[in-house]
């Protein structure tokens, strides 16, 4: 009885386990972007480098407080000393102790300091765009894989129905062979249509395994878990209607290099470099810097004088031997085998290529909107002339379809309709998705993708 407890407790919790196994994660494509988010390691590695800057600042403010340090040290020595009583060198073991405690405050050091904290608060700033373009990178990425996974998904479906419709026809032409209406060759025409469209589902399903993979693989999930993954709400009217159509290029131009954040981390890094410059300028100032110490010290040898004897730990260390300091430094670099002028050549060199990166950044920004713009508005006329073209050979694939029936048509011309009609409904459901990613792809370069809700229009 024990047993057959056991073995239905197993087969329970078996058959519990194998339905939860089956169940499919449904992923939408905001929820993909958060996992993106969450995930994804150089974005990580962005926000360790903008924590890293933050401390550089704080580091840099630190520099305007004074500097303190401090230090002790017990030594002991044995060996010939001279003793002022008996006029002679004497083996002497001494013993004694010291102990400092300074300050030094830079007064003047040609703003170093305070061209340095610039110059590391634009880095941080420069880091935070970096961060935010790196984020802008994710989402676009998730999104242009996960319309993949979509597109290959529904062009699957496609090749499904036309599969099911060439099987339909190879039945009605096996049927009309065998009764002599039709001929052989038909039936072997229609086996190989049959044999195409069952190869063409192979190809587009690997095709669509390959891009779920790679989306699982860029979100870093489980790749074990089956996932379904949710087709947004978009409406291809929309899409059609969309303000981008006849947008003006300067003004997308102009929103681009306000909102795209490599643009804005690239001025932040030129303004960082200018600072560095005037760092460098700056070190062909005199400098000047205040200092102050006190220091005591003890040793088993010095004497009282009131007493002869050996001076305790406290008259020495608190009171006899206390010395105290202040001082002003003052340093005038006059030659350093020409260091310094190299270092201001070098931070102007360095500026330079920096404000050409951004001209360069900037020409590029105009070639990418001013191309994805064109070819939103050639999407957007191959989605209407695609749909024109689905309705058209739709109908034509329906009248071959009924000529054949009734034996007006051979199978060659419905076979023909029907590669028509299938060829116009991948055509209509590339131009679709091609038409939503480049609508996608405008807003990556104006820089709008900031949320992880990236919306269709």
């Amino acid at each position: 009885m024990k047993k057959l407890f056991l073995l239905a407790a197993f087969s329970v919790l078996f058959i519990s386990t194998s339905i939860i196994a089956q169940q499919k994660r449904v992923i939408t494509l905001n929820e993909a972007i958060e996992l993106a988010l969450e995930n994804n390691y150089q974005l990580k590695q962005a926000e360790n480098n903008l924590d890293l800057a933050e401390y550089r600042i704080t580091s840099e403010k630190a520099d305007f407080l004074p500097g303190i340090s401090s230090s002790a040290g017990y030594s002991t020595q044995t060996g010939q000393q001279f003793v002022q009583e008996t006029l002679s060198f004497t083996d002497i073991t001494s013993s004694g102790g010291n102990a400092r405690l300074s300050a030094s405050l830079p007064i003047f050091n040609g703003f170093n300091n305070i061209l340095t904290l610039r110059s590391s608060e634009a880095n941080k700033n420069s880091s935070e765009e970096n961060l935010k373009r790196a984020k802008e990178n994710i989402i676009f990425e998730t999104a242009t894989r996960f319309l993949t996974v979509l597109l290959n998904k529904q062009q699957l479906e496609d090749a499904k129905e036309s599969l099911e419709t060439s099987k339909k026809l190879l039945e009605q032409t096996k049927a009309q062979v065998e009764v002599g209406s039709r001929p052989n060759v038909d039936l072997y025409n229609q086996e190989a249509a049959v044999a195409q469209d069952e190869l063409t589902i192979t190809q587009r399903d690997n095709a669509l395994k390959l891009s779920r993979l790679q989306l699982v693989r860029s979100l870093q999930i489980d790749p074990l878990v089956e996932y379904e993954f949710a087709v947004p709400d978009f409406d291809p009217e929309s899409a059609k209607n969309s303000t981008l159509v006849g947008k003006n290029v300067n003004s997308l131009v102009e929103e681009a290099l306000i909102n795209r954040s490599d643009v804005r981390s690239t001025e932040f890094n030129i303004e960082s470099l200018r600072y560095q410059l005037q760092i460098a300028k700056s070190s062909l100032f005199p400098t000047l810097s205040a200092s102050a110490s006190i220091s005591s010290s003890y040793s088993d040898q010095a004497r009282d004088p009131r007493t002869g004897g050996t001076a305790s730990f406290n008259d020495q260390f608190f009171d006899q031997r206390v010395n105290k300091s202040f001082g002003l430094s003052l340093n005038l670099p006059i030659f350093n085998n020409w260091n310094r002028m190299t270092q201001i050549q070098s931070a102007q060199v360095s500026l330079k290529n920096a404000e050409l990166g951004l001209q360069n950044t900037q020409l590029q920004v105009i070639q990418e909107i001013t191309q994805a713009l064109n070819d939103y508005s050639s999407y957007s006329a191959q989605l209407v002339a695609a749909e024109k073209s689905l309705v058209a050979s739709e109908k034509a694939f329906e009248t071959q379809q009924e000529r054949y029936n009734v034996g007006a048509s051979t199978l060659i011309e419905l076979s023909q309709a029907q590669t028509q009609y299938f060829n116009a409904q991948s055509s209509r459901t590339s131009a679709l998705y091609n038409l939503i990613f480049q609508e996608k792809l405008l807003d990556y370069y104006v820089g709008k993708l900031s949320g992880s809700d990236i919306g269709f229009n």
